[in-house]
């Protein structure tokens, strides 16, 4: 079974302004909402996908009902914990002549509200695959995600982290199959200036050294670039897409990835069907449905 881990889910609430003016009302030309969570989109696109998994996390309020309703309706399975206070994040894209995101903090997750995820994590058997995705709330330690595979290592699990600078270097060292930064992630790892695939490869290898198995490098319009655990490099590119929605596509990416190497147990065509995906999505105003992730596959 694949798992999904999202400690702060939201609402993305999407404005659409012809023209965004501070300090008077501006009026919207339309809007639309979206149930998401870096975790929550990597379960949407393999259940698309037709992967049975179950997305965990946390909730809170009617914001966290709604959530959990919404997820159901998209075919997932979830077995989400509610927790007492608060209300789950609305995040607020306003998409006008620039594009302003305004991200909440989401609620208070108590100690309690953690052991109740290390008990459903202890359930995880060998074979599993455990996807963690995302930031983590302010409220919870830094080490959260270092915690959750120091209990879990060795039991056969694979782990996908999909995270950024601290939540990812400190995995590392148990070694999860699946770790996929993109560039500006990667320069901002080792401090460097990344400007080429020699560049690319060079900070992926050294990620490696640190223990990953397998390094995806998205690379947006440019596609990605994968050094897997055999050090092999594949490169892949994009499908010409007219794009209108960035949002989810890296997630797109990793849940495709996934599924292309559950398929066939063969990276190029992991990596193929991972950029697929994330293209798939970056064309359409909400995730990637299979009908166009299968048109993207026959372009690229």
């Amino acid at each position: 079974m694949i798992y999904t881990v999202t400690f702060n889910p939201a609402i993305d609430y999407v404005v659409n302004i012809d023209s965004m003016t501070f300090g008077i009302t501006n009026r919207s030309t339309g809007e639309n909402y979206y149930y998401g969570g870096k975790g929550i989109n990597v379960s949407t696109i393999l259940s698309n996908l037709g992967l049975d998994n179950i997305a965990l996390g946390f909730v809170a309020g009617f914001t966290g009902d709604a959530i959990e309703k919404g997820a159901i309706e998209a075919g997932i399975k979830t077995d989400f914990i509610h927790l007492k206070d608060g209300i789950s994040r609305i995040n607020i894209k306003i998409k006008s002549k620039e594009e302003t995101e305004i991200n909440c903090q989401g609620p208070n997750i108590t100690d309690e509200d953690i052991d109740k995820l290390f008990k459903q994590l202890d359930k995880l058997e060998s074979g599993d695959t455990l996807v963690l995705a995302g930031s983590i709330p302010n409220t919870l330690p830094q080490d959260i995600y270092e915690n959750i595979l120091a209990k879990l290592s060795g039991r056969g699990i694979r782990f996908v982290v999909d995270a950024t600078q601290k939540l990812l270097m400190n995995v590392l060292k148990y070694k999860p199959f699946l770790i996929k930064p993109n560039k500006q992630e990667l320069s901002e790892m080792f401090s460097v200036e990344i400007n080429t695939q020699e560049d690319i490869v060079k900070y992926g290898r050294k990620l490696q050294e640190m223990g990953a198995v397998n390094v995806l490098v998205s690379l947006g319009g440019e596609g990605a670039l994968l050094i897997d655990e055999f050090s092999e490099i594949h490169t892949m590119g994009v499908a010409k897409v007219n794009v209108i929605n960035t949002v989810g596509s890296g997630d797109s990416m990793v849940a495709g990835f996934i599924a292309g190497f559950m398929e066939k147990n063969d990276y190029s065509y992991a990596l193929k069907l991972g950029t697929a995906c994330g293209g798939a999505t970056a064309m359409l105003p909400g995730l990637a449905t299979k009908e166009k992730i299968n048109e993207l596959l026959n372009q690229i």
